[in-house]
């Protein structure tokens, strides 16, 4: 799971159902734009609104389509040990090549019980296991020390840092540098910086809706142009805060529509923009482009 990631939207139909066709089609549209790795059921993906098997439905649709070339990194994480790694499982059936684990949330952890829990997943789960700190949902965020540690399980892969905090994310490189360990920034606005700092690679939702961008952003770091990289990113930072920060999935969905992706709609309790916001996120795509 190396170079550009993209936590691939979920679209629902109007009745709020998962549209695979669209899916597959959606697949099929970021791959020809750029996309590396595909990472369904993330947190862009409205995972956590969808049941045990519309995640592994949805995991199955997208490694069906991609690619033979194109990995794809199931989000698995639940709150707790036994639905992760059942969720885990499921995606190794469906065609996973790696699971992208979330630190377990809802309830408050330390970092002791944190490293344990995921030593306990790394020695069970069928697929490759990658770290995941997304501190906006969970409030917890994964040290570097502590994913320095786990970096040393033969079964732990890599991590996701969506922190969006360069300090920690470069201490997380130097402390996981020897190890064969994939290190990928969740955070858009960043990701030139962090190519900078020793990533692998990115899991943007920016790349939902500008797949060409993000994939130039990386094309420009790789050739040593690391001065157009960063140009190419700040010219991204407006586009990315508000399809996150801003306005959410609802935002992403309707940037993406915007220029045609096959979105679908969102599920409740996410409510669709309103129109003027739908057309200043579409002022800002085509501003971005």
């Amino acid at each position: 799971m190396q170079g550009l990631g993209v936590p691939l939207a979920t679209p629902f139909d109007e009745d709020g159902d998962v549209d695979h066709d669209a899916l597959a089609t959606l697949t099929d549209w970021v791959v020809e734009r750029g996309v590396d790795f595909l990472v369904p059921c993330g947190s862009n993906s409205e995972a956590e609104l969808l049941t045990a098997d519309e995640r592994t439905a949805v995991v199955e649709t997208v490694a069906s389509a991609a690619p033979e070339d194109v990995p794809v990194l199931a989000g698995t994480g639940a709150p707790g040990r036994r639905e992760t790694l059942a969720l885990t499982a499921a995606a190794a059936d469906a065609g996973a090549d790696a699971a992208l684990v979330v630190t377990p949330f809802y309830f408050g952890h330390d970092d002791d019980a944190v490293a344990a829990y995921y030593r306990g997943l790394a020695d069970d789960s069928p697929l490759p296991v990658y770290l995941y700190s997304v501190p906006k949902y969970t409030s917890y965020t994964l040290p570097p020390a502590v994913a320095g540690d786990l970096a040393g399980h033969p079964n732990v892969a890599g991590m996701k840092d969506s922190s969006g905090d360069l300090g920690a994310f470069q201490r997380t490189r130097a402390a996981t540098a020897d190890d064969d360990f994939d290190l990928l920034v969740g955070s858009g606005s960043v990701f030139a910086p962090a190519l900078d700092a020793g990533a692998d690679g990115g899991v943007l939702a920016l790349a939902n809706v500008a797949p060409e961008v993000t994939s130039e952003i990386l094309a420009a770091h790789r050739r040593g142009d690391d001065d157009a990289a960063r140009a190419r990113n700040r010219a991204a930072v407006d586009l990315n805060h508000a399809v996150t920060a801003e306005y959410g999935v609802p935002g992403l969905k309707a940037a993406m529509r915007s220029r045609g992706a096959p979105a679908g709609t969102v599920r409740s309790p996410h409510r669709p923009v309103d129109d003027e916001a739908a057309g200043a996120l579409a002022a800002l795509v085509d501003d971005t482009l």
